[in-house]
């Protein structure tokens, strides 16, 4: 069985777009800086094995990150970080739930059994000359046996 890389990024992108809450969703880390408003991307960050079921196969172990921004230019200044904020609870909320993408995944590695946890951190990011304001998960995704053991 092939990892369906595409089809998880898509998945996911579908998904933080459906929330409502951003107004553009983009399958790669930009390279120019995203619009105005509440906007999100979604990229491989890590790709690696773990055990398996105990079959002659690796589960893979599929890092993304679900980065929004938001410029740092909206009015009032002090709602930048609580909208921000609400946003990626919304979606920590749905990692933390049954979250199998359609049966793509076999879970969310919330508390990092296999590396490091469902987490997310804020930060600031200069691109293309304008700040924003911005909130990045790591998504460790669990795929089931994808890759045959051989001895």
């Amino acid at each position: 069985m092939a990892l369906d890389v595409q089809g998880i990024v898509d998945a996911v992108a579908s998904h933080v777009l459906a929330s409502g809450l951003f107004e553009q969703v983009n399958g790669h880390e930009p390279k120019a800086a995203p619009g105005s408003g509440l906007t999100a991307a979604v990229w491989v960050q890590r790709l690696g094995s773990v055990p398996s079921s105990g079959l002659a196969s690796s589960s893979a172990r599929l890092v993304l990150n679900v980065r929004a921004y938001s410029p740092l230019t909206q009015q009032p200044e002090d709602a930048i970080d609580p909208a921000l904020t609400s946003a990626i609870d919304t979606l920590m909320a749905a990692y933390n739930g049954d979250f199998t993408l359609g049966g793509l995944a076999r879970q969310v590695d919330v508390f990092g059994i296999h590396g490091i946890g469902l987490d997310a951190q804020a930060g600031y990011l200069e691109q293309d000359g304008a700040v924003f304001r911005v909130f990045t998960i790591v998504l460790p995704l669990i795929v089931n046996d994808l890759w045959e053991q051989v001895a």
